[in-house]
């Protein structure tokens, strides 16, 4: 659906980046590159639904959660807004391992949006513009390759050098609706589900974007002819049901944590200890299983009418019951929309079924029997990328300035979403800065797990943070994100130096005190035998060092102050930290050594201009994929799907050859 404008006119206001869309990518995206010094401007078919939660009322959980901290060690805003929005917060996996822990936190859908629109109102070198865009514009430019390492392209280092020249487009604007011409140097593209979108339940489709807002119906003609690769894929949510209406007496009741844990490193815990809203629990049964198969030929998933693929790991209920035949019954969380709303959230039970089907499943679960739909439930189908034609950078690989991040990018939720578009904007801005992008590698952070599986592996539905995608996930635990990643927010320019001192004074804080209890020694006195039998803990037959005693199973640091005589007073994020690194000291070393050999493969450049066709020896279907990806480093070519170690020793001979 091509659209031309009765009339085109030039916009005169002068911006160097464009970010279309006002979802959570395009949020982190627009500050990132406002805060840079940037003048941006930032496109949403609604002003009203800038950070829009259009389906789960939540931030956080497995895996994401640890995105969000990331984000906030970066520098990016959705960690600070849900602190100050939440209305339940809770630390989940606490039973295992710190790796796993991860921090969920109920919002304020209303609350959120607006909180983090206000932040962008009040962002410097931000506007913000209703209006729907239509058209990428680019011109034609070379590109050199010198001496088989890209340079950079002749428009920006203005050199004259003809080793290997070769055709690609750089981003000169963007055009409206309207017919206005907004320039820009980068464009930072954050659609969500937005493109083409069609809105389906049962018999009814309509083509709507999410919560029934305006899809964007003609951006997608203007990037297919730019020679994007385009896929077509699905969501959904379920009903949302009227809060009268519900028998909580039937349910099991869910609270938040005690003491509640931020996401922000920059957010005092102490000023977010609040009540908080209750959750409930609930289950399907064999009748709701039983409604749903009986009506399995009424779905738009079964009987054709949903072209698109949905995720594997955030099934419908319909998907549920048929590749789950065994299972009783599965789980249904009742979760508020906000403190000013009756609306509650199903959640486990999204649906693309019949009207008159979602009433009787619905109230086939205990405690629902007379729930009151406000909003249906139903699927979205949209058009985004194959985001392997993407760069490390999140930069198009032939459309120079062209940033890409969230959902657009064949991945789902609002976490993923949001630590993209933050990386996408900062990678925009260093460009305009001239600078070598930023790329996180797995080693580093879950982002970096993210990115890289997004652009290296071919993905057929859409893609899902969690913990066991992370190899390194001991190293990258959610709590010290700050660790891992405040100094390269502050390198980038995102983190104060205020921030990156009081960082330094807690990792010497740290350091510290894990050297102190090192040194430490604890005798044999009547004291010390009973705080271990208080403690469940073997008696002494000799003096032991502090740290050892803190790596016993059953106790701990924290635990040891009891005992510990001249410990000094130490912040609780301090704290945790020293328990943790003693208690896992063995595993966390044994994991740096893994990511020693990894950087190593990882610092293997493959040359820009490399021929894949002439290397001998090389398979067939190796050198296609390559030569469609194009990896960095020998790295990333070995986590390529039909890329086999056979190839990546041939290609590593040939290397060193040439």
């Amino acid at each position: 659906m091509k659209y031309s404008a009765n009339s085109v006119w030039e916009n005169k206001d002068e911006y160097d980046v464009a970010v279309i869309g006002g979802g959570h990518a395009g949020c982190e995206a627009a500050l990132a590159c406002a805060r840079l010094g940037f003048k941006t401007v930032m496109f949403t078919v609604s002003v009203d639904s800038i950070a829009l939660m259009p389906c789960n009322p939540n931030i956080g959980g497995s895996s994401k959660g640890h995105l969000v901290r990331e984000l906030d060690a970066l520098g990016g805003e959705m960690g600070k807004v849900i602190d100050q929005t939440f209305i339940q917060s809770k630390m989940l996996n606490q039973s295992k391992g710190p790796a796993v822990h991860s921090l969920r936190a109920q919002a304020d859908k209303a609350e959120y949006g607006r909180a983090m629109r206000k932040v962008l109102e009040e962002q410097e070198n931000l506007d913000i513009r209703q209006m729907e865009v239509t058209e990428i514009l680019t011109e034609e430019v070379e590109k050199i390759e010198k001496s088989g390492v890209s340079s950079s392209e002749k428009f920006e280092s203005g050199e004259n050098v003809s080793e290997t020249r070769k055709k690609l487009r750089r981003i000169t604007g963007v055009q409206t609706y309207s017919g206005a011409i907004y320039r820009c140097k980068c464009v930072v593209l954050c659609t969500g589900t937005y493109l083409r979108a069609r809105c389906i339940y049962g018999e009814v489709s309509t083509n709507t974007g999410p919560n029934g807002l305006q899809p964007a119906n003609y951006l997608t003609d203007s990037l297919k002819s730019l020679g994007i690769r385009m896929y077509r894929f699905k969501t959904g949510t379920p009903a949302r049901i009227d809060k009268k209406s519900i028998d909580f007496s039937k349910m099991e009741e869910q609270f938040g944590d005690e003491r509640i844990v931020p996401f922000s490193f920059t957010t005092d815990p102490d000023s977010i200890q609040k009540d908080q809203a209750s959750c409930w629990l609930t289950y399907t049964n064999e009748t709701t299983h039983e409604i749903i198969r009986n009506n399995l030929d009424r779905s738009p998933l079964y009987s054709g009418m949903i072209e698109g693929t949905g995720p594997r790991y955030c099934p419908s209920i319909e998907d549920k019951v048929v590749k789950f035949a065994d299972k009783k019954r599965h789980q249904v969380f009742i979760e508020p929309e906000g403190l000013h709303t009756n609306e509650m959230y199903v959640g486990g039970m999204s649906s693309s079924l019949p009207e008159d089907v979602q009433y009787a499943m619905y109230r086939s679960v205990p405690g629902l029997e007379h729930a009151k739909i406000v909003r249906n439930a139903y699927a979205i189908e949209y058009d985004c990328i194959d985001a392997r034609q993407l760069k490390s950078t999140l930069e198009f690989k032939n459309i120079s300035g062209l940033f890409s991040g969230g959902q657009f990018n064949g991945s789902s939720g609002y976490e993923e979403a949001a630590a993209q578009g933050l990386i996408a904007g900062i990678n925009a801005a260093r460009k305009l800065q001239k600078k070598e992008g930023i790329v996180l590698d797995r080693s580093q952070a879950y982002i970096g797990v993210l990115i890289d599986d997004l652009v290296t592996k071919e993905s057929h539905e859409p893609y899902r943070m969690m913990t066991s995608r992370a190899e390194y996930r001991l190293l990258l635990r959610q709590d010290n994100a700050d660790q891992r990643l405040t100094p390269i927010g502050h390198e980038i320019g995102l983190i104060s130096e205020e921030r990156y001192q009081n960082l330094l004074k807690k990792q010497e804080l740290i350091k510290n005190e894990i050297d102190r209890i090192q040194h430490v020694n604890i005798g044999t006195s009547q004291k010390i035998q009973n705080f271990l039998k208080k403690n469940n803990s073997t008696p002494l037959t000799s003096g032991i060092k502090l740290v050892e005693l803190a790596r016993r199973p059953e106790l701990s640091y924290k635990i040891l102050e009891e005992i510990d005589e001249g410990r000094p007073e130490l912040p609780e994020d301090v704290i945790e930290q020293v328990d943790i690194h003693v208690k896992y000291e063995g595993y966390i070393k044994r994991q740096e050594r893994q990511v020693e050999q990894f950087k190593k493969m990882e610092e293997k450049k493959i040359p820009a201009d490399i021929n894949y066709a002439e290397i001998p020896s090389l398979r067939i279907e190796a050198k296609q994929k390559l030569e469609e990806l194009r990896p960095d480093s020998i790295g990333q070519a070995s986590r390529i799907s039909g890329v086999s170690p056979a190839d990546i020793s041939v290609l590593l001979v040939y290397l060193k050859a040439n």
